[in-house]
């Protein structure tokens, strides 16, 4: 579906780069990508009071997050009305006229659209988004004319706040009980982010990405799509697509999980394929630290070297800004680790099982 005059530029910029880049691989016709399902997780089981269920749940939510780096929950507590109000509020709020978007300052002034920083076609994201950090969710001055939008967002927010507060303690629990308490000490609403994706319908290319490959620089994200689909994710060392599932959430580890497990849990390359004909829209939320937080892994010998978030951040945005692309944990690879690599992950993927308390 087009919106003439509210969808960014894409088309524009694209073309310049086509125009200048000398970094352009032979166009390809897309290819039909296998498609997987993710592993599926009740969250129901949680509140069981069958303590062997309960930690049956969590087992598979570590194992997952080990073999996958992504999985999927159902029961989630979040409820389908909320989802479908922020979904109408969403779809509103991207068809405002893309000046309105681009100038007004909506929702901290956090509105990007495309790539920036491309200096060649396979950089380039088909895309707009507004980053939002959670600390100006409920700030109604962010709002400007869609009033309606703060109140559901404000709602949607804490809830996912909610649900990534508990998955994170059982990752974090199974690793050990020392860093139970830190992640909720270092990860609150002054630090993490929920970020609104609009992906237009893209007809010109089939090999034009709505999201370049990457990986997520926090500690898990989780993500609310519609049903388009799009995602693709890096399993067995080729791309594979992943099945939209309406009443699922999905959750995928981020760098820093990987860093502090020490390579047991996976941050996985993913991306977001464009649609020639129809609009996608998903909404992320990012479980992030403090800038000055420390990151180090939980045993010996580590992978990594120890750094803060802020240090992270500043790398990977440095490598975009020379080379268009994000290198990530690899930059932080202790020098000899790359032999401690596997070893050390397949030593380190022994899942103890957590022991899990019935919620109320």
């Amino acid at each position: 579906m087009v919106h003439s005059d509210s969808d960014p530029p894409l088309l524009n910029h694209y073309g310049t780069l086509l125009c200048h880049s000398t970094q352009w691989d032979e166009p390809q016709t897309r290819v039909t990508m296998e498609e997987c399902q993710l592993p599926l997780i009740d969250l129901c089981d949680l509140g069981s009071d069958d303590e062997m269920v309960r930690r049956a749940c969590a087992a598979a939510i570590c194992k997952a997050s080990s073999e996958w780096g992504f999985f999927q929950v159902v029961n989630h507590g979040i409820s389908s009305q909320l989802v479908d109000k922020m979904r109408c509020e969403q779809v509103k709020l991207f068809r405002a006229p893309f000046e309105t978007k681009a100038t007004s300052g909506l929702l901290n002034n956090s509105y990007r659209w495309g790539s920036p920083r491309a200096t060649c076609p396979n950089q380039f994201s088909w895309s707009e988004a507004f980053h939002v950090p959670l600390t100006k969710v409920s700030d109604e001055a962010c709002y400007g004319d869609f009033k309606s939008l703060r109140e559901v967002m404000t709602c949607f927010a804490a809830a996912m706040s909610e649900l990534s507060r508990l998955l994170a303690g059982i990752l974090t629990e199974n690793l050990g009980n020392w860093k139970q308490a830190s992640i909720s000490n270092i990860c609150d609403e002054t630090t993490c982010f929920l970020r609104l994706n609009h992906y237009p319908a893209c007809p010109i290319s089939p090999e034009i990405f709505g999201l370049v490959p990457h990986t997520d620089s926090d500690f898990l994200t989780i993500l609310c799509q519609d049903q388009v689909g799009g995602l693709q994710l890096m399993k067995d060392s080729k791309w594979v697509t992943v099945k939209p599932n309406k009443d699922a959430l999905i959750v995928n580890i981020g760098d820093l999980f990987q860093a502090w497990s020490n390579d047991v849990y996976k941050s996985v390359e993913h991306k977001v394929v464009s649609n020639a004909t129809t609009d996608r829209y998903s909404i992320a939320y990012f479980l992030c630290p403090s800038y000055d937080s420390l990151i180090e892994s939980f045993v010996k010998p580590s992978i990594y070297r120890r750094f803060t978030f802020r240090e992270y951040r500043e790398q990977v945005q440095e490598d975009v800004r020379k080379t268009g692309y994000k290198v990530g944990l690899p930059r932080f690879l202790l020098k000899g680790s790359e032999d401690l690599t596997t070893t050390t992950t397949e030593s380190n993927t022994r899942l103890y099982i957590p022991s899990i308390t019935a919620k109320s």
